[in-house]
């Protein structure tokens, strides 16, 4: 079946425009109600990040939930992983996070969990979708089995403390100073207090939302205010979030930025020496770096590539025993604790790493040399510029000129009409050829 809402990451587009528009998004809620419907009255949680129409997506899926008997507990603006981790806490069906990530304001999405906490698989996603296209009128509840609806209080503090939890008792963060940048978006209150709890020195970034700055010049896809700040204030580290907070690159003192994969190096290895660290190895995507791959197989540890996006990570960390797991872009899972990237539980593990060694930033966060790699995104229109026989030769060419030095990793993104093109390599200069002969023959196609 051809998806038609569903991408890599839930349904995400922009606001009040196909597919997000008030009418799809109530669709959803009845048909994920009429989906998991059980014989129970069911419960869903909803939470969402600060942009502007989230109060239009909210309330159009609480109409949908409600007209088909499912009451809804909403949270408020709150983290994905604070929303995948109530979903289980508060023994609801389903949980739904209003929330297009690190895309501009403009944009908005929709991501749903399972009772257990997981984000919904492609079969579960494809049978909604069918749902969403039938004729729900005739499967609306009685007047006397509506839904409720009700806010939610304290849900900020019960997700500080899971938090706060996934780190030994004793210790404390007391002597850091740690600058963090919450993106303007959904962790704007609890990733300052949580790091505040724990003993820090806390300057905080992009807390100030206004339903229009999430992610705009801050956050995790754009650290270069993070940097600016860590300098200006002599911070040991940054943290910088994105607008949903369940991904995290971080800031070292000097200002260079920490990727996700070195945050993966850090925790895998420092993990490994504890005897923590579950399947010999992690979970990454197409995208991570070769030095990261090099870099565990020097510590005797592996490393399995899944295609881009933290649910197919999750999945083979599920099936096959992992329990770190992540992708470059900053989406860690560290399954001992969340069902799903949490930029903040990450950001805590990184953080005991450096107070237990007692060193810079600069040295902790480091630990290994990436292989020079080139990124270009090229959007398209329509069609399928990949399939063109001019691009498949050129994309051919590029590999054999690489050879077994380089990686090419040429994909459609899964949340917007753009092709992204990754090359890597020991040669750094025949990579950047390659990626602009691809990218040129690929912009003439779209």
């Amino acid at each position: 079946m051809t998806r038609r809402y569903f991408g890599t990451d839930g349904i995400r587009g922009t606001a009040n425009l196909f597919p997000m528009t008030p009418d799809i998004a109530m669709r959803v809620g009845m048909a994920v109600g009429l989906h998991y419907r059980n014989g129970h009255r069911q419960r869903v949680v909803i939470g969402k990040d600060t942009r502007l129409s989230g109060y239009m997506i909210e309330n159009a899926m609480v109409a949908g939930f409600t007209a088909v008997g499912v009451d809804v507990f909403l949270l408020g603006p709150i983290p994905t992983p604070a929303v995948a981790m109530l979903t289980r806490s508060m023994r609801a069906d389903y949980g739904v996070m209003i929330s297009a990530s690190h895309n501009p304001y403009a944009d908005n999405g929709i991501k749903l969990f399972g009772p257990d906490g997981f984000k919904l698989s492609d079969l579960v996603e494809s049978e909604i979708e069918a749902l969403v296209e039938s004729d729900l009128t005739t499967r609306l509840s009685p007047a006397s089995e509506l839904g409720r609806a009700k806010r939610v209080d304290g849900v900020l503090d019960r997700y500080i403390e899971f938090a706060k939890r996934t780190l030994p008792r004793q210790l404390s963060f007391d002597g850091l100073r740690v600058v963090v940048d919450c993106a303007n978006g959904a962790a704007y209150k609890a990733a300052p207090l949580a790091l505040w709890e724990l003993g820090a020195e806390v300057v905080s970034i992009g807390v100030e939302p206004d339903g229009f700055n999430i992610n705009r010049d801050c956050g995790s896809t754009a650290p270069d205010a993070l940097a600016r700040k860590v300098h200006e204030v002599r911070a040991d580290i940054g943290i910088a979030l994105d607008g949903d907070a369940d991904r995290v690159v971080m800031v070292d003192e000097k200002g260079n930025v920490i990727d996700g994969d070195q945050l993966m190096a850090l925790v895998a290895n420092y993990w490994n020496e504890e005897h923590r660290l579950a399947g010999a190895g992690i979970v990454a995507t197409v995208m991570s770096n070769l030095g990261l791959e090099r870099f565990l197989a020097a510590q005797g540890l592996s490393m399995v590539r899944t295609p881009v996006g933290d649910r197919y990570v999750v999945e083979h960390m599920r099936q096959h025993g992992f329990n770190v797991g992540g992708e470059q872009s900053g989406h860690i899972i560290l399954s001992d604790f969340a069902t799903t990237g949490d930029g903040l539980i990450a950001a805590l593990q990184v953080l005991a790493v450096v107070c237990r060694e007692g060193r810079p930033v600069s040295e902790v966060c480091h630990r290994f040399d990436p292989v020079p790699q080139v990124k270009k995104n090229v959007r398209y229109r329509g069609g399928q510029p990949l399939e063109n026989e001019t691009v498949q030769r050129v994309i051919a060419d590029a590999e054999a000129r690489l050879g077994k030095e380089g990686r090419l990793v040429i994909r459609p993104s899964g949340t917007e009409p753009v092709i992204r093109i990754m090359g890597e390599g020991d040669n750094a200069d025949l990579v950047r050829a390659v990626v602009n002969d691809i990218a040129d023959v690929v912009q003439r196609a779209a």
